[in-house]
């Protein structure tokens, strides 16, 4: 396969003040999955696009584990597969592959957040899929896609499928066999969307563990709910944000540097 490029970094002095911010926020997105313990070592990645750079987003290091993340030792990428400088060859190929796919097809979607946490693994391998059993889960009513399995994610061309299966207004993927994806127009709704995913297949597993019978809410009230969702998404961003900068910085402001 073709490898990302990597385009030039200038140092913590000349990136412009909304490329700092973004770095910021990402750092702090890395930082807050692995206080959730969703972080896998140093595999799973979250991507964000540069602001005012749609071909490019920052990454972090593949070498590097998602508490060790700071805003000055992200990576920038381009988004045309280019070969790597001799610097920057320290990128994920999977990562690569999933991440830009999605940012690629959708110019709506700037954050892109992969995990393989164990509730999620569970479910990506479930028959049946994730249910509307939950106000969480209703969230993404008629909302989740799915991405069958191919293999370990190396291939570029597996892209199309991703971009294919993900469609043109979905925001959350469950990856067959593998885990799941989560997207969105700001890093806080794509961890957001992941904390919600996470605690619906956590919460359905559980409830089918014990056996007993589940309620499934009408059709009609899992539509509605769903559609309260995105009402509430519209303004979440900004209450959310800050309140979740805060967590981050409790557990160690270093995310800043």
């Amino acid at each position: 396969m073709q490898n990302p490029v990597r385009l030039p970094e200038t140092g913590h002095g000349n990136f412009s003040e909304a490329e700092w911010n973004a770095r910021v926020d990402l750092a702090a997105t890395y930082r807050l999955v692995a206080h959730y313990g969703w972080a896998n070592l140093i595999y799973n990645h979250i991507a964000l696009r540069v602001p005012g750079e749609p071909d490019a987003f920052l990454l972090k290091r593949h070498s590097v584990m998602f508490d060790e993340v700071t805003a000055s030792n992200l990576i920038k990428i381009s988004l045309s597969g280019k070969p790597l400088d001799e610097e920057g060859d320290d990128v994920n190929a999977a990562g690569f592959t999933i991440h830009t796919a999605i940012l690629a097809a959708r110019r709506d979607i700037n954050c892109t957040v992969h995990i393989h946490s164990e509730a999620g693994m569970a479910m990506s391998a479930h028959g049946g899929g994730l249910l509307s059993i939950t106000q969480a889960a209703m969230r993404f009513h008629n909302r989740l896609s799915y991405h069958d399995y191919e293999g370990i994610s190396t291939d570029l061309s597996e892209s199309e499928r991703l971009q294919r299966d993900l469609g043109t207004h979905n925001k959350a993927m469950i990856l067959r066999n593998h885990g799941l994806l989560t997207c969105g127009a700001t890093a806080s709704e794509a961890l957001s969307l992941m904390r919600y995913l996470v605690i619906s297949c956590e919460t359905q597993l559980r409830l089918e563990a014990t056996g007993a019978p589940i309620v499934n809410p009408p059709e009609d009230v899992c539509e509605r709910t769903a559609k309260q969702w995105e009402r509430h998404v519209e303004h979440a961003g900004l209450e959310d944000w800050p309140a979740y900068l805060r967590v981050a910085d409790r557990i160690d402001p270093g995310f800043r540097s």
